[in-house]
């Protein structure tokens, strides 16, 4: 997949956000409501995966125990046409309260990082993932299989806070991507097959999204630097 160079700074809807000025970055208030912003997004985005995974949980109630639930059937269904919704709905579904669990603190805490930097920032870098971790996952998955959870978002979040400072060339994000690292990195090792109830392709692909997030959304960044190295006097004798 290729993006092209022009693509930048029309793509990066915080900054459009303040050319329009609805947002005053630089500001204590700014950032501060930042921090208020960013944490009730995304305390709303998981109090709705536990209202999903209640209806889902009183929809089920007479399958027998350790079946999928009734919403469930509504996840990525590789190669198949009738799956491919499947890319909307996945990330919104558990396969039950353990797995919801498992997900809610990399969620919690990736999640508020990720959109910390800018809401709308924040919502496009998600927005990349879940298609790429979605597609990826109908294009590679095991036949027959049903491939839900929000862990191929944890996986996109993760890799988008790792690389997106390294891409921008900003510092404050690098130190925040390493520290992510130091305490998140081993989480990588789960985009290799394992164990065939969890879905790898998820979390690979979510991966590949979250790194093509950070460079489709600092191009804008990337594009200041090289105008402003060919914008550079050359040095006369």
């Amino acid at each position: 997949m290729s993006v092209s160079g022009g693509v930048g700074a029309s793509f990066d809807p915080d900054r459009i956000a303040g050319l329009r000025g609805h947002a005053s970055p630089g500001t204590g208030a700014s950032r501060g409501g930042s921090w208020v912003r960013a944490a009730v997004v995304i305390l709303g985005f998981v109090g709705a995966l536990y209202v999903i995974e209640g209806i889902d949980m009183v929809l089920s109630y007479d399958l027998p125990a350790g079946s999928a639930g009734q919403l469930d059937a509504a996840g990525i269904e590789p190669r198949e046409v009738s799956g491919l919704d499947g890319i909307l709905w996945a990330p919104l579904l558990h396969g039950g309260w353990e797995h919801l669990f498992a997900n809610t603190l990399p969620l919690l805490v990736l999640g508020f990082l990720v959109l910390l930097s800018g809401i709308g920032r924040g919502i496009a870098a998600t927005a990349i993932i879940w298609v790429i971790a979605g597609i990826g996952t109908w294009l590679t998955g095991s036949t027959g299989s049903v491939h839900v959870g929000a862990s191929s978002i944890v996986f996109g979040w993760l890799t988008y806070l790792i690389c997106r400072g390294w891409f921008a060339r900003n510092v404050g994000q690098i130190v925040v991507g390493l520290v992510i690292l130091v305490f998140y990195g081993s989480m990588l090792w789960g985009v290799l097959p394992s164990d065939p109830r969890i879905s790898w392709q998820g979390h690979l692909f979510g991966a590949v999204g979250g790194v093509l997030a950070g460079w489709v959304l600092s191009s804008d960044e990337r594009r200041r630097r090289r105008g402003a190295s060919v914008g550079r006097a050359v040095p006369t004798r």
